[in-house]
């Protein structure tokens, strides 16, 4: 992170100031106080002490680049990263010490104070704190500006700690080193679909997840979940962002040749929306209103699809009769849209979003209201590229679990969305990506809504996901030729999920990184027309086909 810095200048400036020789003679036994800042050592030391340090604050950034402090990775997030909200985390970091509960403390004292640029300025001085308001002022930042005020904090920071105690050792400072000694590769490639369910595994590039894990890893752009599959089958890339059906899909033969894939763990839950064409603003309320609709979704074997399809038809509707779904890739939903090729589409965010954002459509529901807590997105791998890396793999798959640890709380998603929001990952406004992720959002229908499990971010497997999957491919036979059936009699609904849902190795991993994942592997999942036992999957798909007629 880019507050690294401001950690080592203090640290080092500690020890610096702990081994000035203050001996002068008879005073040598003397505790002189320094009259510039009031540390125990002798004014003259502190001066020749300053003299060599860094003239011009950017002079101070550049050692620090050349020293391999920051990365481009994390560079790249400082073009992004407010000012104000800077001197707020490096604020609370240092006077707080990497105690969450000091951190907690500081924030209410902060607020007695009036704000924190008077707090900061009673931790470091007058001027600091008219630094502090400064930024206050000036909320936008150049990347030149950034970097400039960033060692003006990193060098206030190391004044404030001028003849004192050194802080105390964070937790990451603690941490062991991550062995990477043997890892079978570490260059690597991870094929994405710019949506903010890829959040983890996007976000793991610039904010130094993979790094961390030892992996020199890449993000690659794909057009369509289509390319995905072909890629993955190909052996082109090393492991993928894949909707969460896919690897079920894929291992059985559904839609493609049968090739074996494992789900390695979840990226996101909820984060999806059905988005309607302002041109049927009024005429919408529920799913009998789609009747000959032309609807987009990203993928057949996709949760879009059969959330889709189970929407319609609690409504009374076919889905392959009275309306045509249509698969569209994410990127060309609101292109298509605004040309009236689709009336509506299930997408992924920010598409849904941008269409508000755009003035093409309104967001009709979102599928969280269909499922809470529903699986969207997984982060994939073949079986054969497993089996060759089995160490990298597991690497890869902690670094992701990690990142999807750190974008599940909610103070975490405003950093995030600046960072996935660039052109070289999503391409959206910036404000777009965090009304998806805070989840403070227009509707498009005037309604401002906040809803902050909009999107949310957990990486367990949960085998009763798997199953559910499983009986609608059964209830929907998307195939036409029965195939999906065939496969759940064969193997039955629970092997088939324990094969590909990596659900023991996803908890281990968690558990490794000090998370807390549930120690069942199945639960009862409450949807908003009916509940899904996961033990009973033939019996839920007949019940439904009973009640709807499909």
């Amino acid at each position: 992170m880019v507050f690294t810095s401001a950690k080592w200048a203090t640290t080092q400036a500690s020890q610096r100031w702990g081994n000035l020789n203050c001996d002068r003679g008879e005073l040598s036994d003397l505790e002189l106080a320094c009259i510039l800042c009031g540390g125990r050592h002798s004014t003259l030391d502190h001066w020749e002490f300053m003299q060599t340090m860094p003239k011009d604050p950017l002079d101070m950034v550049d050692d620090l680049v050349k020293m391999g402090v920051y990365k481009q990775n994390q560079l790249r997030v400082a073009d992004k990263v407010n000012a104000h909200e800077l001197r707020k985390q490096l604020f609370l970091k240092t006077v707080g010490r990497g105690d969450p509960k000091r951190e907690k403390l500081i924030l209410g004292l902060c607020q007695q104070a009036g704000g924190l640029e008077n707090a900061f300025a009673a931790a470091f001085g007058p001027q600091a704190g008219m630094f502090f308001a400064d930024s206050m002022r000036n909320s936008g930042a150049t990347r030149r500006e950034f970097l400039r005020n960033m060692a003006i904090g990193a060098a206030l920071v190391a004044l404030s700690s001028c003849g004192g105690d050194e802080p105390a050792a964070t937790t990451e400072d603690a941490a062991e080193p991550v062995d990477t000694s043997n890892l079978e590769k570490t260059d690597l490639q991870i094929g994405f679909i710019p949506i903010t369910c890829a959040s983890p595994i996007i976000m793991s590039e610039p904010l130094g997840f993979y790094e961390k894990y030892g992996l020199n890893a890449t993000v690659v752009k794909m057009p369509s979940w289509g390319a995905v599959r072909d890629s993955a089958i190909a052996g082109e890339l090393d492991a993928y962002h894949m909707l969460a059906p896919m690897p079920i899909a894929m291992t059985l033969g559904l839609g493609s040749a049968s090739f074996g894939v494992k789900l390695a763990s979840i990226e996101n839950i909820n984060g999806q929306a059905i988005t309607v064409a302002n041109r049927h603003q009024g005429n919408v309320s529920g799913p009998a209103d789609f009747k000959g609709f032309v609807i987009g979704v990203p993928f057949p074997y996709s949760m879009h699809n059969l959330l889709l399809r189970y929407y319609l038809a609690t409504g009374g509707l076919d889905p392959d009769v009275d309306v045509q779904i249509r698969p569209v890739p994410p990127p060309d939903s609101i292109a298509q849209m605004v040309a009236g090729d689709i009336d509506a589409y299930l997408m992924p965010d920010p598409f849904n979003q941008r269409a508000v954002y755009e003035g093409v459509g309104f967001i009709h529901m979102l599928t969280k209201e269909l499922w809470p807590g529903h699986p969207c997105c997984a982060f994939a791998a073949s079986d054969e590229w497993i089996n060759t890396n089995p160490n990298t793999f597991r690497a890869l798959n902690k670094s992701i679990i990690e990142a999807t640890g750190y974008a599940s709380d909610p103070a975490n998603r405003s950093e995030i969305a600046a960072a996935i929001s660039e052109r070289a990952f999503l391409n959206q406004p910036t404000e777009v990506v965090e009304a998806v992720l805070t989840g403070n959002f227009e509707d498009g229908n005037g309604n401002t809504l906040s809803v902050p499990d909009r999107i949310d971010f957990d990486p367990y497997p949960w085998q009763s996901f798997a199953n559910w999957i499983s009986s609608q491919l059964v209830r929907w036979d998307l195939q036409g030729d029965g195939a999906a059936t065939k496969a759940m009699t064969d193997q039955g609904y629970d092997e088939v999920g324990k094969e590909i849902f990596l659900t023991d190795l996803a908890r281990e991993l968690a558990e490794e990184l000090g998370q807390s994942p549930p120690a069942e592997i199945y639960r009862t999942e409450e949807l908003k027309f009916d509940t899904f036992d996961p033990e009973n999957p033939d019996a839920y798909v007949q019940q439904q086909i009973d009640e709807y007629g499909v």
